[in-house]
């Protein structure tokens, strides 16, 4: 339902302020809707003569809640709906309720429709009237529906012709985007369908995972990790689903956002998790000192649903954790965000996802051994034992001294390996490196003690290795790739 909201009344218990629950509500009516009224209700428990004072204060509690919120500013009204409860008389008047309404009036709006499209409506009830079929009701999410029409009812593969609708009571030939509408057809099972979508035959479609573009809630406690599972909520279903977080390459990370589209194209960076300001990897950097960690504008996630999931383009995916425990002070809701492509091919794996260019970042560090001659050096530390070292030739690596070489090949059978250096060893590297391996010989020969001492006196740090490559994370030949 939260796809139909216009506007939404954020009820209050007046004696307990604002629980869990209602700030959850909160942050639903933040993702899906613009207009709220806050209604504080109950104040019939209250004690008369403090009564005043009592809303006086919730509501400057709840205005201060608000205050960072698209709701800033909005009214808030007292109501007793049933004062004395549901035991009291019926003769007992609401208290507040006619300025409730008012309010209400004053709040409404009839937002900006439009016919045009494919019909869309999510159906929340389905029941059968003897001797005139079966009616579904709900809202128009988009598009219109005319007596005679086709509707599809995606779900279950069936299409069916509308016989006659009604809204509010009153026959109508014709309904659009926003309207309340009952559609009756013929020959369906009610049973068959509690709630969901109907639509334009052939214009939903069903799919088995999506790339959404999408936003941390930030009242969810915890960081949302790659592989972790969350409920989640499109449309009319909720169902789990796995993500993996991904963001533009870093060259990127300012890139103006482009509302509603996937650029296909673009290298993506992989990530462990969702990027965040409360996130592990900005821990290391506050570690480091480092100044105000960078974020990209723009983040991304492939979601794989355990069951396949029918829902139109561009709708609202909410991601959260049901299965905390309810009394636990904590916001389920995790995430939320658009759904910008969904894959319909059961196996999207090798269909689809190659197709996403996702990559990590790999960087191995090894030593230099020793010098071979002034061009080409051998090297350890950077691969197993039992490395194919074949499958590196070629790639580029960088000595700590400055030095570009080639991995040319393996040495021997221990993992190591000979590097070239195309523009040949600097003097100096080559100084470092020969009077590194004469210290090793002599230590070699003859006392330990005597190593460890001319360790410390001599500073001469190893000339490392450095190999950086990427590898595309959807890549079937796993293939890596240097800039």
């Amino acid at each position: 339902g939260a796809q139909i909201i216009d506007l939404m009344m954020l009820v209050i218990d007046v004696t307990k302020g604002m629980q869990t629950q209602s700030a959850e509500c909160l942050v639903i009516g933040q993702i899906a809707c613009q207009k709220m009224v806050v209604v504080l209700n109950k104040i019939d428990l209250l004690p008369e003569g403090k009564r005043q004072s009592a809303i006086e204060k919730m509501t400057k509690k709840m205005q201060k809640t608000l205050e960072n919120t698209k709701f800033c500013g909005c009214p808030i009204v007292a109501v007793a709906a049933k004062p004395g409860g549901p035991e009291a008389p019926e003769s007992e008047n609401p208290l507040g309720v006619s300025e409730l309404i008012e309010v209400l009036k004053s709040q409404a709006y009839l937002p900006s429709r439009d016919p045009s499209g494919h019909f869309l409506m999510a159906v929340d009830h389905c029941f059968s009237i003897k001797g005139q079929g079966t009616v579904m009701t709900g809202t128009i999410l988009s598009g219109s529906v005319s007596l005679g029409d086709n509707v599809e009812i995606p779900a279950l593969k069936v299409t069916k012709k509308v016989k006659s609708m009604q809204m509010f009571h009153t026959p109508v030939t014709y309904a659009m985007q926003g309207d309340r509408v009952g559609i009756c057809v013929t020959q369906f099972d009610p049973k068959l369908l509690e709630r969901g979508l109907i639509c334009t035959p052939e214009s939903l479609h069903t799919i088995h995972a999506a790339i959404i573009s999408l936003k941390k809630i930030q009242y969810f406690r915890g960081a949302l990790h790659t592989k972790a599972k969350f409920h989640i909520t499109v449309g009319h279903e909720t169902v789990m689903g796995r993500v993996m977080f991904f963001s533009p390459a870093p060259d990127d990370f300012n890139e103006e956002i482009k509302e509603n589209v996937f650029d296909f194209e673009k290298d993506y960076l992989y990530q462990e998790e969702y990027l965040s300001k409360d996130s592990n990897s900005s821990e290391e950097n506050k570690e480091n000192d480092q100044a105000e960690v960078q974020l990209p504008r723009q983040q991304w996630a492939l979601l794989e649903f355990e069951k396949p999931v029918t829902c139109p383009k561009l709708c609202l995916v909410i991601g959260s954790k049901l299965d905390t425990d309810i009394h636990a002070n904590t916001c389920r809701l995790a995430f939320h965000g658009v759904l910008l492509q969904g894959m319909e091919d059961k196996n999207y794996m090798e269909t689809f996802l190659p197709k996403l260019k996702v990559y990590k970042q790999k960087h191995k560090e090894g030593q230099v051994e020793r010098v071979m001659d002034d061009y080409s050096v051998i090297g350890r530390s950077l691969f197993k034992k039992e490395t194919n070292i074949q499958i590196f030739v070629g790639l580029k690596v960088k000595l700590s001294t400055g030095e570009d070489g080639i991995i040319d090949g393996g040495f021997g059978q221990s993992g190591k390996f000979k590097i070239r250096i195309p523009d040949g060893l600097k003097p100096d590297t080559k100084m470092l490196l020969t009077a590194a391996s004469k210290k090793k010989s002599k230590a070699g020969k003859g006392d330990t003690t005597k190593e460890d001492e001319s360790n410390k006196n001599d500073s001469a740090q190893p000339v490392t290795i450095s190999l950086v490559f990427k590898r595309y994370v959807f890549d079937t030949q796993k293939r890596m790739i240097q800039s």
